[in-house]
Order: C-alpha cells, then structure tokens, then sequence
C-alpha cells in the first residue's frame, strides 16, 4: 500500500516552514482507495512568493484546522503505507517536523518518484513535476496545490510502477510489509484480487517473485492454483506470502508482459524454457521464377515471415493466405496435383501452377501477403482497450521490431514517435514476443492498427 501525497507550505527558513495545505491518496498499486485533503493554518503568515505561486493566502486559513488537528487522520492514512511523493525527502521533513512539535516521532517507508522517474525514464529534460507530467501527456490541474500535484503523483507512480520491469518497487514494499508476519491465509490473498485480466506474481516473505502467470480473471486463477492438489501446487501454496498484479486491459498486452516477465525473472516455479513456436513461414526467392511460400520447422538462421505453434496451425494460415491473395496451392506445396491446382479449376488461381499467369504479377501479391503477415520494414502501433474506460493500450512495432507498450489517455493526441516513446515501455525484441503479437494479430479480426 502507497500513501501519495504533497504538502504547500509557508515557504520560509529551512525547518520553520508551516504546513498550508496537505493532500494524500491511500494507493493499492492500482486505484486510490482512501484521500485525505484539507488546508492547514499554520499559524504563521505565508510567504508573499508562495501566495504567488499557489494563490493560498492567510486569509484562506484563518478558520483551517490546525496540524494538531488532522495529525491523527495523517497517522491513520499513512499508516502500514509507503509514503510516495515527488521530491519525498521535501514531504517527508515537513511531515516529521510537525510531529516533533507534537511530540511524536513520525517514521514510514518512503519513495521519492524524481528518483524513479530519473532511472525509469531517463534523458527526460526536466524532472520537476509540471514538465514532467506533461511531457508525459499527463493530465494535471491545480497545479501548485496539494490536491492537484497528489493526484499528477498518482498518475506519474502509477506508470513508474508499469515501467518499472524488474518489479523492485513491488518486491521492495512486500518485503517491507512482510516484517514480523506470519503467513497469510490463501483466501485472504485471494479475496483482494480483481476479476479482471492481466498478470499476477506471486511472492515469498523476501518479495521474490516465485511464479507468473496471465489470465482472463486474475482471482478465479489464483484460486485454481491455491486449491490445486499437484505436488509443484501444494509447494507453491507453502512459500507463497503475497500476490501482486496488474490489470491490462486486453489479452495482447497481457502475453507480452507475461512472457517479459518470466525472461527477466525466471521465477522457480515457471516452466523453463517453455517454447511458444515449433513452426514457421518462410519465403523461396527466385528473380526469374514464382516466389513460393513454404511451411518448415522453425528454424534460427533463416529468415522467416512469420510462425506458429504447431503445423496444423501453419497449415490452416498458408490455405488462408493463398484463398486471400489468390496465390497457389501447389506451388505453396499444399498442393499434390500434377498439372493445375484445384484453385485454377474454381477460378481462385489464376493459373501460376501451370505457368500461365506472369511471374511479375503473381509475385507482387506474394509481397503483399508477406507485409501483411509479416514485420520485415513495417512501422506501426496496435492499438486496444486500456484497464479504464478513458485509456488505451498500444504496441509499438519500429521498422519491422517490437519496441514495447504502453497505456495513454484518450484526451492525449499521438501525433509523433516522440510522443509514443514518452510513455511506451520498452520490451525486448524476442522472437517470442514477435510470434506473440502475430499469432494475436491473425486471431483478431478487428484490431486497430495505425500505420506510422
């Protein structure tokens, strides 16, 4: 759990500022659950820059409650939390200031996302909030209030958290959380999950992720591996001390983050070295002869348009693509015939296998086929349903390689490659991940893809 929050003060000497106004959002990783916002008199007059700056003014506070006042709801919200702030040393001081005054000693776990920002989103021009957020495409308001920074915070952590690949934050919080404490009962974990889709990681007392997986309803999932009575089950319910996750939206974004995942981790209880494609479509080039397409095993030294699962599966997508293009059965080999095909019989063919139709011709659809189904010099961006109503995913694919993915609002216009790469969080270019969005591409007859 995350407490994000921002603090105006008086402005002043070092460690005799005033509190003026406090805003914090209680954040479980993926919505706001609880929020704390008042103005606070500080009993002290406001410096003139600052009054300038967030229009907060003495006379504004004059009826506020003072800290001592709120000091128990900034305990209650704050407590077993991480507190997350941009520039949190700043936050912090100010917090544990007020409390000295009172007499209490203020401690919590803090993150400070200009740190983040810097080693997850690095070569950004400027690292204060405003520039920031809305380098991003971030939407923020009341800018230089309490209110409004916390909630551009929220926003700004929770695509640290998506950037953020190897999980450090996450696992830093769990280990944090997990102190002292005995194992929780599975249907406690259980019961905190949504039913959405995405990817869930579950953790050990160290916040080692121990196994990964996507699914279409997180809970109904884990609760299949939780009442599981396999030996590598039964072992995985013992070490299991807390299940994170993360909500994606769609099926697409959810395979890609879930094989990334296992690569980087490699948490024990996955299988290793699972292979995703045994099969693959390969190109026979020849200037003076018909272009053909072929199915073979997959195979790493040679270059190929796209792959498959199995060979069934690449059988049923070359008949597809030759009934598409027109293109020909038995010079593709999917055809035993000795003179035409059985397409040319039904006018599906134009007659290449009894060399009637022009080389040229023929092969300019074989290239259509193999740009349709294939990456080799295509720029372009997929895009699909985001985990809210108000945003989008996206997958970018850069000159034939997949670049990563991200999240935008829909009030958020991407107009440029700049832009896209301000939020996309970059994912390595596996032939796996490839073989992930192909396979998604041909199953989905309706994705918008955008090219660039």
């Amino acid at each position: 759990m995350y407490a994000i929050l921002d603090i105006e003060t008086t402005g002043g000497k070092y460690n005799e500022e005033g509190i003026t106004e406090i805003a914090i959002y209680k954040f479980d990783g993926h919505k706001v659950v609880d929020q704390f916002i008042s103005l606070v008199n500080p009993e002290k007059d406001i410096q003139p820059f600052v009054v300038k700056l967030t229009g907060i003014n003495n006379e504004m506070l004059k009826s506020a409650p003072k800290f001592y006042e709120v000091a128990k709801r900034i305990v209650e919200i704050t407590e077993d939390a991480t507190l997350v702030a941009h520039n949190a040393q700043f936050d912090y001081r100010i917090l544990q200031t007020e409390f000295k005054r009172l007499g209490y000693d203020f401690q919590r776990k803090s993150l400070c996302t200009v740190e983040l920002a810097k080693e997850l989103i690095p070569n950004q021009p400027s690292y204060s909030l405003g520039k920031l957020v809305r380098s991003l495409g971030i939407p923020v308001s009341d800018r230089h209030r309490a209110s409004g920074d916390a909630q551009a915070t929220v926003k700004l952590f929770k695509m640290l958290l998506e950037k953020d690949a190897e999980k450090n934050i996450v696992q830093s919080n769990i280990r944090a959380e997990n102190i002292g404490q005995l194992n929780p009962k599975l249907m406690d974990i259980v019961e905190q999950l949504p039913t959405s889709i995405g990817v869930f990681y579950m953790h050990d007392s160290d916040g080692e992720i121990i196994y990964i997986a996507k699914s279409n309803n997180i809970k109904k999932r884990v609760n299949q591996v939780f009442a599981s009575a396999s030996k590598k089950n039964k072992q995985l319910q013992k070490d299991v001390k807390a299940v994170t996750y993360e909500e994606t939206g769609n099926e697409l974004i959810a395979l890609l983050k879930e094989h990334s995942a296992v690569k980087n981790k490699r948490p024990k209880y996955n299988v290793k070295n699972k292979k995703l494609f045994t099969h693959a479509l390969y190109v026979k080039e020849d200037k003076e002869a018909y272009l053909t397409l072929k199915i073979g095993k997959s195979d790493n030294r040679k270059k190929r348009i796209t792959t498959f699962s199995n060979y069934q599966q690449a059988y049923n997508t070359l008949h597809k693509i030759d009934e598409e293009f027109m293109l020909c059965n038995k010079l593709n080999g999917l055809s035993d015939a000795k003179k035409n095909c059985y397409n040319y019989t039904v006018e599906k063919c134009n007659g290449a296998c009894i060399q009637k139709e022009d080389t040229k011709t023929y092969n300019k659809r074989v290239k259509q086929a193999m740009y349709k189904y294939g990456f080799e010099n295509r720029s372009f961006i997929i895009t699909d349903k985001g985990r809210e109503i108000h945003e989008r995913s996206v997958v970018l694919i850069q000159d034939g390689k997949f670049k990563g993915i991200g999240f935008y609002e829909l009030n958020h216009q991407i107009t440029n490659m700049e832009i896209l790469e301000s939020f996309i969080t970059p994912m390595e270019n596996t032939a796996d991940a490839t073989h992930i969005i192909q396979s998604y591409m041909r199953k989905k007859k309706n994705l918008k893809i955008t090219t660039l």
